[in-house]
């Protein structure tokens, strides 16, 4: 008996992917012996996380249009007859019971190539505000399931549900970090699963400004790939200590040790955030999408599990002071862990598996 199959499409970033994952292991505990696809584009990061988790990949050639020049949208433009051959030939090989969207510009061949072939399908949206792949495809899928119940508002049709954003289960068994005589304040710096070179500057300015005034945080920095030399020798020139990596690969384990985290504010990051129960200083990354991290990072402050620094406001002197705040504000920081937890969804992914079954069983499908 042919075992049942699912294609997760999207991703572009580490945000679409890990709620991709948090699914993809709710559907193998729903469906034993199940074959789960990942569709993506050609980024090698995308490949390195999927496969550094054991999931089968395939490749779709399309790219973004959203926020490039001309030239560069004309040319995403003319490879999406491309994109949706190869999308179409992979759904008519797979023949999967269910398409489920991510986001990211990936998801949108396969998402279309699933309604013209008669395939059940469903879009997730992470963040607050929509991004323009779901938004144009929300009427061409059966179900749209979104993390923030004011996103509804900005869906143009479709059949919504409020399911909240899908985190890996190892997040929820993290439990409130107290602090221990003797033991070191742990920052943990996440600039998103692709680094970010102003957050990168200003953390360490900011240790900078920390260690002339004898505060010695231990910290924890994920860089991103193409500013990790850069920061590591500017760590070494200022005489700071740190566990600098590329990329974290048991976040779930950086976040059980952290104090504080610092970081963007896509939705994946406040949803772990919550799932954690961890205290943020929350940067937007002010050129995403219909700033979209700005209303992110405001879902979670006004919970009252974050702080945010605009990044036309960040600098050394600035990020040192809300550090050294909270530093010394154990009370505050527990608050905070609590008011971050309120906002949890432990149930997102088996909620989004339940309009797995109910649109595959509406079109017929035998799940």
């Amino acid at each position: 008996m042919q075992s049942t199959t699912f294609i997760i499409a999207g991703g572009g970033t580490g945000g679409h992917l890990f709620p991709g994952i948090a699914v993809c292991r709710e559907l193998d505990s729903s469906f034993p012996g199940c074959r789960i696809l990942f569709a993506v584009g050609r980024r090698r990061m995308e490949s390195e996380i999927l496969e550094r988790h054991g999931f089968e990949v395939r490749h779709i050639s399309v790219e973004g249009i959203k926020g490039k020049g001309w030239a560069k949208k004309l040319g995403a433009l003319s490879r999406l007859p491309v994109s949706l051959l190869q999308a179409r030939r992979l759904v008519a090989e797979i023949e999967p019971a269910c398409v489920i969207g991510v986001g990211g510009y990936s998801s949108g061949p396969v998402c279309v190539a699933a309604r013209l072939s008669g395939v059940p399908s469903l879009i997730h949206e992470q963040n607050s505000f929509p991004g323009l792949t779901n938004r144009l495809l929300c009427r061409l899928v059966d179900r749209v399931c979104i993390s923030f119940e004011d996103s509804a508002a900005r869906f143009s049709g479709g059949s919504i549900v409020v399911t909240g954003n899908p985190v890996r289960e190892e997040f929820f068994s993290i439990g409130e970090k107290t602090p221990q005589p003797g033991n070191r304040f742990t920052l943990l710096v996440v600039g998103g699963s692709l680094g970010s070179r102003p957050v990168n500057e200003a953390v360490v300015d900011s240790l900078v400004l920390l260690k002339k005034r004898g505060v010695f945080p231990s910290v924890i920095h994920q860089t991103g790939e193409l500013d990790y030399d850069r920061i590591v020798e500017r760590y070494q020139a200022e005489g700071l200590e740190g566990e600098l990596q590329r990329f974290i690969d048991d976040m779930a384990g950086a976040y059980r040790r952290a104090d504080l985290v610092v970081g963007r504010a896509g939705a994946t990051t406040i949803f772990e955030l919550a799932a954690a129960g961890r205290p943020a200083i929350l940067i937007p990354y002010p050129f995403a999408a219909d700033q979209h991290q700005k209303a992110n990072a405001e879902c979670l402050a006004s919970a009252g599990g974050a702080r945010i620094i605009l990044q036309q406001d960040l600098n050394g002197t600035s990020l040192a002071a809300a550090i050294e705040e909270l530093m010394k504000d154990a009370g505050t920081l527990a608050r905070m862990g609590v008011c971050a937890r309120s906002i949890a969804r432990p149930e997102a992914a088996s909620a989004i598996v339940d309009q797995v079954k109910a649109v595959a069983r509406k079109k017929g499908k035998n799940l």
